[in-house]
């Protein structure tokens, strides 16, 4: 395993300096290479043969670690061996005509329209952290964007004169997303009336009692806090929020080009998924009223 660290720190060089990807995106790779070289019990990637690769699905699969995590692993030895096969590391890629396991599809569960309404009202706005933790749930419900990119808001990126926000999602990649009129009047609450007390030391839009950036782990309670408050028996959660919103766009009928925009999506069919929820909702409204439904 001598030449495993240095190689692998080569290639998050690479894939930081040629496609950006992010910190959490780098570390997650680490581990994964990190894991499967020790698992393979070899020193160098030129040892290393599609024997190898199938031999550490196998045990992980027989070990009841889920099937997203192992083709995530096997994502990122395609691009290890990929870019090892570029620098001459190795004479062929192991990973080459490799199917991993199939997963099962898994549609998002969005939280009803009332759900949702019951969620944004269990904050008290008369309060310091109740006014941030509404307008931070009307953000995450009017722009559907990921809990890291609420968690790096700054104040540069929200206009609230024009009604939105500039993101900056997956690779770096930056998006402009509309907020409406109820997240803009529970911003300029948070940001005119009680933000200033918390005499932040940071520019993020969202910060705790002592002025700090909120982690992606205090968001989590946060919101299942106010969950909780609300009567919701089910589990919610930042991404539950961003289901619900692109899952509320296509019922009321919006384009499925657009919500793949407003979400940050890079592939169409990633959002596709969403379109299978509608219908599922489509057809429980019909058999629930329709006379011969």
């Amino acid at each position: 395993m001598d030449q495993a660290p240095a190689v692998i720190d080569a290639f998050l060089d690479a894939a930081w300096a040629e496609r950006g990807l992010a910190a959490n995106t780098l570390e997650s790779y680490r581990r994964d290479l990190v894991a499967f070289f020790r698992h393979a019990g070899e020193s160098s990637p030129e040892t290393i043969d599609k024997s190898h690769v199938l031999a550490c699905m196998a045990a992980r699969l027989r070990g009841g670690d889920a099937v997203s995590s192992i083709l995530r692993q096997l994502s990122c030895l395609r691009q290890f061996f990929a870019w090892a096969a570029r620098e001459r590391l190795v004479e062929a890629d192991p990973t080459l005509d490799l199917e991993g396991p199939r997963a099962p599809r898994m549609l998002p569960g969005a939280l009803t329209s009332s759900q949702v309404e019951a969620l944004l009202a269990a904050p008290s706005i008369d309060e310091p952290l109740g006014c941030r933790d509404r307008a931070m749930l009307e953000t995450l419900y009017a722009t559907g964007i990921r809990v890291s990119e609420l968690a790096d808001l700054s104040l540069a990126q929200l206009n609230l004169a024009r009604g939105v926000v500039r993101v900056r999602g997956k690779g770096g990649r930056e998006r402009l997303v509309p907020l409406g009129e109820a997240a803009l009047d529970m911003l300029a609450l948070w940001l005119r009336r009680f933000r200033p007390g918390f005499k932040p030391v940071c520019e993020q839009v969202f910060v705790s009692r002592r002025g700090k950036p909120l982690s992606r782990q205090a968001l989590w309670e946060r919101i299942r806090l106010h969950a909780r408050c609300a009567g919701i028996d089910e589990p919610v959660y930042p991404h539950r929020l961003r289901h619900s919103f692109a899952t509320h766009l296509l019922d009321h009928g919006a384009d499925l080009r657009v919500v793949q925009m407003l979400l940050g999506h890079a592939d169409l069919s990633t959002t596709q998924i969403y379109t299978h929820v509608s219908r599922s909702r489509l057809k429980n409204l019909h058999r629930q009223h329709h006379p011969r439904g």
